[in-house]
């Protein structure tokens, strides 16, 4: 049993709510004067605009006024994997983009007498979310939250007076830990462009002036590169560039034992074998796919897209490896070339660039020919050089990787941080208390004599048409 603060009173939704609804199926149409939430747009933050679906212009009137959103209002999610438990609340910027919800949705509209953020605060709570899987139920594995479920969520009401000090404070504090958390989001993107920029200084030089000792260049073939350096075509300074294939004959029920890439193992730049492995017989791989064959340190890149430019480096997880048609292979002749210089240079993606506007492929889809592959210019520096390019690439990197697993710890750190502070917001320890609020229980009390009240009203108010139709008679 919830342990309250002295004034506290344990109820569910249903008793501080007017109202709580499922809206509509509604036929949509491309676009309207009439935008409808569907359970897409409902976000924490607010309604997302770029999600809005919209209604057949003769539908509108057809949808009873309780039905349009009104300041206060809470969205709920009430199906769907991954959206289902989502909520957010309707203020006066969210009313103006949307006015009524689709039948995946809720609306929970509390009792004048309660604050109506206060509830949504409470949905957003770990315990709320945290039950939602318990709550759900279904069929066809469509995950549900009913109305009856809603109307019985149970929520610890604080005295009025206090609701509004709690959400005060959480809307402070809040919009701090969203700011952190908006900096900490912004850090991969960064880390992304200052990868980037390092490769693109190692494979032009810039990387290694100080080295070098020379910060010289000269123009080839319309590039420009340090003295010292030459551009070559891959097929001079690789032993092979080959792309792969695929075998026929159903080849991979047959108990292979030889690890078969295609293009989704190549993830972030690195092999990923482990999503969807798929194998080959050895005799598949030595004949019939035998100039698909691969080795550890060959480095790989998919030239069938989009996207184009995955790159890896083909690890020694297994000895032998074979490639599917989407796969060219460039395999560095180390007199030449360092294969993880080689690697970087892919990874640079000027080589992509460079073919772009000579791609060719049908539609939705673009692809480098094996001859543009093996003619693309690869930048050579001396041998001595492209170690000490791969060895500060690595430094760099290594930073950037340090960076950003702390970054992901402070995200996780930050995330855990909204729900501590949203717990100890209805364990009541976020804000003082004040002996002198009415008790939550008076409270209560005043909602349903509110509700009795206007019952009454409304049934005298009835009949009191009917006496006067009964008159006219």
């Amino acid at each position: 049993m919830r342990l309250l603060q002295k004034g506290w009173a344990d109820t569910n939704l249903e008793a501080i709510s007017d109202y709580i609804q499922r809206g509509k199926s509604p036929k949509y149409v491309e676009y309207s004067e009439y935008p409808v939430v569907n359970q897409k747009a409902v976000r924490w933050f607010g309604i997302q605009q770029e999600h809005l679906k919209y209604i057949h212009p003769e539908q509108w009137d057809k949808w009873d006024v309780q039905r349009y959103l009104v300041e206060g209002d809470i969205l709920w999610n009430s199906t769907g994997t991954g959206t289902i438990g989502r909520a957010c609340y309707v203020n006066l910027e969210q009313l103006n983009k949307a006015k009524v919800v689709d039948s995946h949705v809720t609306i929970v509209r509390t009792n004048s007498l309660v604050n109506s953020k206060y509830a949504f605060y409470w949905i957003m709570h770990p315990e709320t979310q945290g039950g939602i899987n318990g709550l759900q139920n279904g069929s066809t594995n469509q995950v549900e939250l009913s109305k009856k479920m809603v109307q019985t969520t149970n929520i610890p009401l604080a005295p009025q007076p206090e609701q509004k000090r709690i959400v005060e404070k959480l809307d402070e504090v809040l919009a701090q830990v969203d700011t952190i958390k908006a900096r900490l989001d912004g850090i991969p993107a960064i880390l992304k462009r200052f990868r980037q920029s390092v490769l693109a200084s190692a494979v032009s030089g810039k990387l290694t002036e100080e080295w070098r000792g020379c910060d010289e260049y000269a123009e080839v073939c319309s590039r420009l590169i340090p003295k010292g350096w030459v551009l070559k075509a891959a097929t001079d300074v690789c032993k092979k560039v080959q792309s792969g294939s695929t075998p026929k004959n159903d080849p991979f029920n047959q108990n292979g034992t030889v690890p078969f890439l295609k293009v989704y193992n190549i993830v972030n730049q690195k092999i990923d074998f482990d999503y969807k492995p798929q194998f080959v017989t050895n005799e598949t791989h030595q004949e019939k796919s035998k100039r698909s064959i691969a080795y550890p340190g060959d480095v790989l890149m998919n030239i069938v897209g989009p996207p184009l430019g995955k790159v890896a480096i083909l690890t020694d997880q297994y000895p032998e490896w074979n490639l599917n048609q989407a796969i060219t292979l460039f395999r560095a002749n180390d007199e030449f070339l360092n294969n993880k210089f080689l690697y970087f240079v892919l990874c640079e993606g000027e080589l992509v660039r460079a073919v772009m506007p000579d791609t060719k492929g049908s539609v939705g889809q673009i692809n480098i020919s094996l001859t543009q592959c093996r003619e693309s210019t690869i930048p050579l520096p001396p041998i001595k050089e492209q170690k000490e390019i791969v060895r500060l690439v690595d430094n760099y990197f290594e930073l950037a990787d340090t960076i950003e697993s702390q970054v992901k710890k402070a995200q996780m750190r930050v995330d855990n941080l909204t729900q501590s502070i949203l717990a100890k917001a209805f364990r009541g320890e976020l804000v003082p208390q004040d002996p002198n609020d009415e008790p939550a229980d008076k409270l209560l009390e005043r909602i349903a004599k509110a509700r009795l009240d206007a019952k009454a009203l409304s049934k005298a108010a009835k009949k009191g048409v009917g006496s006067k139709k009964s008159s006219a008679k």
